[in-house]
């Protein structure tokens, strides 16, 4: 990953970072990742964020839909 500072303006070479670690998820693996997580644990986590997507999938749809 590279992020080129244009013209010297860091603030906007930081913005950039932070938007791509957070599209990208990194910083939330990292804080997921930096203690044990029991398989169990890992199972509730797993379907409940199983469960948000479809949820929020299912928001996406509800727009698009005519009554």
């Amino acid at each position: 990953m590279d992020i080129y500072v244009e013209d010297g303006n860091i603030e906007k070479a930081l913005k950039v970072l932070k938007r791509y670690i957070q599209r990208e998820g990194i910083l939330k693996d990292v804080k997921r990742k930096s203690f044990y997580e029991k398989p169990s644990e890992r199972e509730r986590r797993k379907a409940r964020d199983a469960r948000k997507r479809r949820l929020k999938a299912e928001r996406r749809k509800q727009r698009y839909v005519r009554d």
